[in-house]
């Protein structure tokens, strides 16, 4: 079980397809960004935001099986480990009960007024491991 985990539900709509008729792989990897961005400003504060800015440096997606236009999609995600300027970010995209597709991002931490990684401070390190998935 994935505790500490955060959802949100979706609905397939003309512009997600390609050409096949399915979702398109760049929507997928749109609704990992929307998903973890949803999820930082759930738990973060605009202190945080003023100062700092993540970044993603690798994204890696797995499909296996395609979502189809009205189709209700669930895309949930939680986040790994974090060290040194880094986090992991993990994500799941169901139907139903059904895997379509999941996804680990690595994330870097950048100060934003230089624009530069930073090491996350312990502040900060202790928001992403309170949050952490749990399997």
């Amino acid at each position: 079980m994935i505790k500490n985990k955060f959802s949100h539900t979706l609905i397939v709509n003309q512009n997600d397809l390609d050409a096949l008729n399915h979702v398109n792989n760049v929507t997928y990897l749109q609704w990992v960004q929307n998903v973890a961005e949803k999820h930082w400003s759930s738990i973060c504060n605009n202190e945080v935001d003023a100062h700092y800015v993540w970044v993603v440096i690798r994204h890696e997606i797995d499909y296996f099986s395609p979502a189809m236009l009205h189709d209700e999609i669930i895309v949930t995600t939680y986040i790994g480990d974090s060290y040194g300027v880094k986090s992991e970010r993990f994500v799941e995209i169901k139907k139903a009960d059904k895997l379509l597709a999941k996804a680990k991002t690595i994330w870097c931490f950048l100060d934003k007024n230089t624009m530069k990684p930073v090491k996350v401070p312990n502040e900060i390190m202790g928001i992403l491991q309170s949050k952490k998935g749990i399997i």
